[in-house]
């Protein structure tokens, strides 16, 4: 059935609600790709596709840009040392000719030569170095600077700020604008040595942190903002704020992963207008169907052979802004927590199309190791009243999000659980624009509860955890902080082979949720759509369109 009218009114008892909606399992996609066959090579040699997007928060700066928005679109006009195989996610090289361990704590990186940045100058050492200098760098103010931090030297180009964004202690500064560890051998060759061992660096190298960057954004960063010049496969065209971005494929990319396709215009709407668009052919995909068609799994029936489930590397959490006086109470968080019926959101509100977690991360990640969050991410309604009694917790629960792109209608449904649990008023807050949030978030300003989620940068369970739960990480937006954590994760990144640094991550993970700084929540499968013109569509664990892939009939 189609989605029932309480999702649109309001918070009421998880229990009503499961009483006026069904359920069926999801098509988890077979073996073979949907909408394959042949493109038509003259369509191809001049054609535009259009990809459902958002607004970028932030300049298209990789070291800079965090979020799914600005990500996607990052993705397509950079390529690294390193890129994922668009269906396993398998890291492998790229821009790198070699990639090798010289000694157990310095790697020398080989570039391949001929790769060009858009603006036609060659790629080579010192863009890379230049570029990591910058983002480590912390005047600079790059939000990926702490992806450099086993790097030696770190600690002399980044100071952390003692008490946040915006506020009136400042940061000291560095003591050297560049890190040691980063040294030029030659054009095409360099040496990244490293404080100590760091066995899953190589990996990380795919990710927008580490890319190369050319000579004219050192020249005129703000000019190269206007006109963002990359050296992956598309290069930038044009765009309209708030409306759409254009890209073009790059002739002269040297890549494996040349698209077919000439042109894609990204637009900025939402997820139900852009699903009706993609039923109607005016808007070619959108890699997440909102709940609309996922109820009742309308989606089967709108879109027969032009949508699919696919897993993707991506999870839903609901974060404290623990930096907020009245969120420091750990009881508090593990009440909430606790008091949301995780099977029954997922089975009324995605039907089935979403699993629970047990954790921070997820198992399509090297190292994954189930049930680090323990009892604490069960739905146990007598133990999470007796926790939140004992908080001492007074007012409403409030949640905030933007409600477009089908999250009101969860996040009511887990208001609904939390109130019916504990007993106390549980109200959605929406705002009209997600960048909003983000606003709040930024500024240490947020006073309620907020969605949050990671959809992983690179495929291993570290970047679940570092980014995001470290003192200081790049996507710490809650300002938690946690010693042993810290050390615990640090042991891992330094750790000898995977296998140990898999462990100590387990172990870190555990430690993050006797805190819960953040309630995991569930798994978020993306079921794409696509427009009749479109064939050889596909879906990469990092949730994109693989555009090296994708064709129109």
């Amino acid at each position: 059935m189609r989605r029932p009218r309480w999702l649109a009114a309001g918070v009421i008892p998880l229990a009503a609600a499961l009483a006026v909606t069904s359920c069926s399992s999801g098509d988890e996609g077979g073996s073979e790709e949907p909408g394959a066959g042949g493109g038509d090579p003259a369509k191809n040699e001049s054609v535009e596709i259009s990809v459902f997007g958002s607004e970028p928060a932030r300049p298209l700066v990789p070291g800079d840009t965090s979020e799914t928005g600005g990500g996607k679109i990052v993705d397509a006009l950079f390529t690294g040392l390193m890129d994922y195989d668009p269906v396993s996610g398998e890291a492998g090289l790229a821009n790198a000719e070699s990639f090798e361990l010289t000694a157990p704590d310095e790697y020398t990186v080989k570039l391949k030569k001929g790769w060009t940045f858009h603006d036609g100058t060659e790629v080579k050492a010192h863009n890379y170095i230049d570029a990591w200098n910058y983002t480590a760098y912390s005047p600079n103010g790059q939000q990926h600077g702490s992806f450099f931090a086993q790097i030696e030297g770190f600690a002399d180009v980044h100071t952390p700020d003692p008490d946040g964004p915006d506020a009136p202690q400042q940061p000291a500064t560095p003591k050297a604008k560049e890190l040691s560890g980063l040294t030029e051998v030659n054009d095409y060759e360099f040496k990244i040595k490293f404080t100590e061992p760091h066995a899953i660096f190589k990996t990380k190298t795919g990710y927008a942190a580490f890319m190369p960057m050319p000579d004219s954004f050192f020249a005129d960063p703000e000019a190269w903002k206007k006109n963002p010049i990359g050296n992956g496969s598309f290069k930038y065209v044009a765009r309209v704020p708030d409306q759409e971005l254009q890209i073009e494929r790059y002739e002269d990319y040297k890549g494996d992963d040349k698209p077919k396709i000439k042109k894609v215009k990204f637009v900025f709407t939402d997820a139900d207008a852009a699903y009706a668009a993609v039923k109607g052919n005016q808007l070619d995909f959108i890699d997440t169907a909102p709940p609309q068609a996922i109820a009742g799994n309308v989606w089967e029936t709108d879109l027969p052979g032009r949508a699919k489930a696919y897993p993707v590397m991506a999870v839903q959490t609901m974060s404290f802004p623990v930096y907020d006086p009245k969120y420091q109470n750990v009881d508090f968080r593990h009440a909430v927590s606790m008091a949301i019926d995780r099977e029954a959101v997922t089975k009324t509100i995605f039907e089935g199309n979403r699993k629970p977690l047990s954790g921070y991360g997820m198992d399509l990640v090297p190292g994954y190791e189930d049930g680090a969050c323990g009892e604490y991410c069960e739905f146990k309604p007598d133990e999470a009243k007796k926790l939140f009694d004992k908080s001492g917790w007074t007012g409403p629960i409030q949640i905030t999000s933007n409600a477009d792109n089908g999250h009101k209608e969860w996040i009511e449904a887990v208001c609904g659980s939390i109130q019916e649990t504990l007993g106390v008023e549980c109200t959605f807050e929406p705002v009209p624009q997600f960048s909003q949030v983000r606003q709040a978030i930024e500024a240490r300003e947020m006073d309620q509860l907020y969605r949050s989620g990671w959809l992983a940068d690179y495929p291993l369970i570290e970047n679940f955890l570092n980014p995001i739960y470290r003192t200081g990480g790049s996507s710490n937006d809650n300002g938690y902080s946690n010693p042993e954590v810290d050390a615990k994760l640090a042991a891992a990144d330094k750790a000898a082979t995977e296998e140990e640094a898999y462990q100590l991550y387990h172990e870190a993970e555990e430690l993050v949720a006797e805190d819960m700084p953040a309630v995991p929540l569930w798994n978020t499968p993306s079921i794409s759509c696509w427009s009749e013109q479109l064939t050889n569509v596909r879906l990469t664990p990092k949730r994109e369109l693989d555009l090296s892939y994708v064709e129109v009939k």
